[in-house]
């Protein structure tokens, strides 16, 4: 996918967003727009403030100041609408280990009121090749596996905005690559909006139509990767990254 013009139509619009722990500034006032249709990037090095970025747009960590809009709606005063439109897959986190694969799903599918539930969680098992791992236990399931099914949670509300906070990490390249196409088949297939981290530059600089770069929890460059490696005068993402990480 080539990257999004400055024109494309936002679905969500973050505004002067800050978040403050104990007179620490984890995220410092970020403003930025996520287009429709587009997969945007969210890099920066550990303790840049990208986790309590997403948590924000979940609506887990409520900010100190800011606001978060979604299809124009505040998500303070939307929330339940908003959040059913939303997703979320990370390999950071398990999921219930004492359930089967498809009872995982069918939870997450009642809680999400998911229409024609049996059908959908047919559908997702097929698509992610976990038919055969349906009537396995969470915690006998690889770490491949275990990405495929988190992956599975969040493909099952087919999201407007899909969060995927480092979904290859501690997996093997093959593995890795599976995922990578899953993600960019269904984004493409359903026209699916996403937020995208990874300390992998390579998979950032593979999947993201735009990248935004934080540190210290500001903004510190917006563009496509080729934009903000120019824009830094390094060689690739990786460069850059480590121009950051070292020099602020």
């Amino acid at each position: 996918m080539s990257p999004q013009s400055p024109n494309t139509k936002s679905l969500v619009e973050v505004r002067e967003l800050t978040k403050t722990f104990n007179g620490l500034t984890a995220v410092d006032h970020i403003s930025f727009d996520i287009y429709e249709g587009e997969i945007l990037g969210l890099l920066g090095p550990n303790g840049a403030g990208k986790t309590t970025t997403i948590h924000m747009l979940l609506d887990i960590v409520s900010p100190s100041s800011g606001n978060v809009l979604f299809g124009g709606k505040n998500l303070r005063h939307h929330r339940e609408e908003i959040l059913r439109q939303i997703n979320f897959a990370s390999s950071h986190i398990a999921m219930p280990f004492s359930l089967t694969v498809e009872e995982n799903l069918e939870i997450f599918g009642r809680l999400y009121e998911v229409p024609h539930r049996k059908t959908r969680i047919e559908q997702v098992l097929e698509e992610l090749e976990m038919t055969s791992l349906r009537s396995k236990l969470a915690r006998t399931l690889s770490s491949g596996q275990m990405t495929r099914l988190s992956l599975a949670k969040a493909f099952l509300t087919q999201p407007r905005l899909l969060l995927l906070d480092e979904p290859t990490a501690s997996l093997d390249p093959d593995i890795a690559d599976k995922t990578r196409t899953l993600v960019r088949e269904y984004q493409r297939r359903f026209a699916c909006t996403i937020l995208y981290t990874s300390h992998n530059m390579k998979e950032m600089e593979h999947m993201s139509d735009r990248i935004i770069f934080l540190n210290r929890g500001k903004i510190v460059a917006t563009g496509t990767a080729q934009e903000i490696t120019a824009k830094f005068g390094q060689r690739d993402l990786e460069d850059v990254f480590l121009t950051v990480a070292r020099n602020g």
